[in-house]
């Protein structure tokens, strides 16, 4: 019982300095629900177990290379470890979902899991950060038309007035800033799915 009393912040601490049963304690504490999330991602027990190890592998090599700086906030740390590790999993199978231009930015529907609203709101502010942050990297004049077609929800004719340019140099810049925003979420390594 007195295991359980001992915080995740201490665990870490306690296994960064040479103490391997911490790390024991925290998987045990953790393995269901970050299993659970992985699984209700990827549907397969095999691939669930395979990317909840590749997870914990990742961890330990970030805590031994003294990486970690999450502020004890370790759970929603693994989340997102195992999130991208999810994500690398559909890349690699070419299933990630696509970019589309219709109806709304689908960036902000982030995680569908009841269970884990405190990871939830978390990660939402997460990527709500990241896509403010991708975006800013956009030049001007794609950001313009980004914003006007995303969150303003305008029509390419109507951005094509605003702006003063044609509807095809509208919709070259819409297309360059989709593509520039990959370039970056994949430079930085920002996950904006779920």
């Amino acid at each position: 019982m007195q295991k359980e009393l001992i915080t995740d912040a201490s665990l870490v601490s306690n296994y960064i300095q040479g103490n391997e049963q911490a790390l024991e304690i925290l998987i045990t504490r953790h393995k269901q629900r970050i299993y659970s999330f992985i699984y209700s991602k990827v549907y397969d027990k095999d691939i669930a177990e395979d990317i909840f190890q590749d997870t914990f592998i990742k961890v330990i090599r970030t805590l031994k290379r003294g990486s970690y700086n999450e502020e004890g906030k370790f759970l929603p740390w693994v989340m997102r470890i195992s999130h991208n590790l999810v994500i690398d999993h559909f890349r690699k199978s070419n299933r990630m979902p696509k970019f589309s231009n219709s109806g709304e930015f689908s960036i902000f529907s982030v995680l569908s899991d009841s269970a884990l609203d405190a990871e939830k709101t978390i990660i939402k502010d997460q990527v709500e950060r990241d896509v403010r942050r991708v975006m800013n990297e956009l030049p001007e004049d794609q950001k313009e038309v980004l914003v006007m077609r995303m969150y303003n929800d305008m029509s390419f004719k109507e951005i094509s007035e605003k702006t003063g340019v044609s509807i095809n140099t509208a919709l070259g810049r819409m297309r360059y800033a989709l593509i520039n925003m990959r370039k970056i979420i994949d430079k930085h390594n920002i996950i904006l799915t779920n």
